[in-house]
């Protein structure tokens, strides 16, 4: 049985059939309200600001596990139903739902869910209103499977060792039209889509969908668990800071001193503004990521040393880890990452060059336009609520010995150093400049490529836990 976490906040809903207009946040007014001058027309808007924590998608924040009384009765029940086997990143979904950062879903998408997400990226609600969601959030099974489960209703989910996750109950079967799915999602069919290989080349033709019963929150026992916090928990950990503004960044990468800066300066400014307490939520994807992204692990291991070296303050910043897999699937995907913040409390959402991208997975260039994340959450249906914060340009400043906003009038004076060449430093074992990053997060990373060996074929390495 699912229940219900009620919360109230000084935010409310806004329905789509208003004008749509961008949402950046570029300078800051007092008291309450901001205006600024924006690059083009198109981004003129007055930005009304409000103190506390966003309301959730839907006003409320779904929480789908069974309560603790329940747990062997549903066993019990799930010993006679059909059963459908999940994969890690299947488990991993089942997570993110399980805790309502994708509220107000209440289980894997049926058919019309799929459709309006695959092709509106919003929900619309009962009440005409709508919310964000960007990608699908959908559990395929094969002809086999389709035919064990039958007419039943309801099937049992287990993970790679038979263990019992959830309950799928009131289940929906359609087809899966794989093709519509890559090309609505990442904008082309090429081959070679890190997440389409892992998760859908391969994967069944049906998909089913219904509402989620899960049996125990999920732990990875990693030793990383207690970083995982929930909406919920998060909520609670903003309050007991009093924080009256959450800003939140989303990283799959190390922290080096110039993404220090973008969130320290983005606390200075929302001081400015008027608030008394921003937190930072430094938020590091914790799903399925690419083969050659530094793991979880290490990633953490680093977070760790930033804070502990003091170039974030500890006591404005909470570390948790997105259980979300990752698709690579830029301005469609960096919409999923910001609604899903909305849900953990954020009202502010800091975005950067290309979020989401990756290379053309064929071709030598990115495969989305470095600046049209950015521009699609500035007008994203269903976002309108949250504060959208465009990066702030930051390289190394020669003349300073440190990373600093990037002056165009003497771009002489200053290094910009690629994740590419930041990564040949780490594994020849060499240094960045000196204020490109802290030395305990930098040994961090020199490990973790020290630890790499190669595989067979020379060609991915293989990472040794942290």
């Amino acid at each position: 049985m699912s229940s219900t976490i009620f919360i109230q906040t000084p935010f409310q809903s806004k329905s789509l059939n208003k004008s749509l207009n961008t949402h950046f946040v570029a300078s800051f007014k007092l008291p309450v309200s901001l205006s600024f001058k924006p690059r083009t027309a198109a981004f003129s808007k007055r930005v009304h600001i409000r103190a506390g924590l966003i309301e959730p998608d839907g006003g409320k924040l779904v929480d789908l596990h069974v309560s603790e009384p329940e747990r062997e009765l549903k066993k019990r029940e799930a010993a006679s139903l059909p059963k459908v086997k999940l994969t890690p990143i299947d488990v991993q979904w089942v997570h993110v739902l399980s805790e309502g950062w994708a509220s107000p879903l209440t289980g894997f998408m049926r058919e019309s869910e799929f459709l309006q997400t695959l092709h509106f990226n919003s929900l619309r609600l009962d009440g005409g209103s709508f919310v964000n969601m960007s990608v699908p959030i959908i559990l395929a099974i094969d002809d086999l499977q389709k035919a064990s489960i039958g007419e039943s209703d309801r099937v049992a989910l287990l993970d790679s060792d038979d263990k019992l996750i959830a309950i799928l109950t009131d289940i929906e079967i359609y087809k899966h039209p794989k093709e519509e799915r890559i090309a609505r999602t990442w904008a082309t069919t090429a081959p070679g889509l890190p997440y389409v290989e892992e998760t859908i080349t391969n994967a069944g033709n049906w998909l089913i969908g219904g509402d989620l019963e899960v049996i125990a929150p999920i732990k990875y026992n990693d030793g990383l668990d207690r970083f995982r916090l929930s909406p919920v928990e998060l909520r609670k950990e903003f309050e007991r800071r009093n924080a009256d503004a959450v800003f939140a960044f989303q990283l799959r990468n190390p922290v080096h001193n110039g993404h220090a800066l973008l969130m320290t300066d983005t606390r200075r400014r929302l001081l400015e503004m008027g608030y008394k307490n921003p937190v930072l939520l430094l938020h590091p994807l914790g799903g399925y990521t690419k083969a050659d992204d530094v793991p979880l692990s290490w990633r953490m291991k680093q977070h760790e040393k930033v804070l502990e070296d003091g170039v974030l303050d500890p006591e404005t910043t909470v570390v948790s880890i997105f259980p979300s897999p990752m698709h690579y699937a830029g301005p469609t995907e960096v919409q999923w990452h910001a609604k899903a913040r909305i849900n953990a409390g954020a009202n502010f959402y800091i975005v950067g060059r290309d979020p989401a991208g990756m290379g053309h997975p064929v071709e030598k260039r990115d495969l989305y336009d470095a600046d049209h994340g950015k521009k699609v959450l500035s007008m994203a249906p269903g976002l309108e609520r949250l504060n959208i914060l465009p990066f702030r340009v930051a390289a190394y400043d020669k003349t300073q010995g440190k990373m600093a906003f990037f002056d165009p009038s003497r771009a002489q004076d200053f290094l910009f150093i690629s994740g590419t060449k930041m990564r040949t430093l780490a594994k020849n074992k060499e240094n960045p400049p000196p204020g490109f990053m802290c030395p305990g997060g930098w040994e961090v990373l020199v490990e973790y490529y020290a630890s790499l060996t190669p595989s067979d074929n020379d060609r991915i390495p293989q990472p040794v836990a942290a």
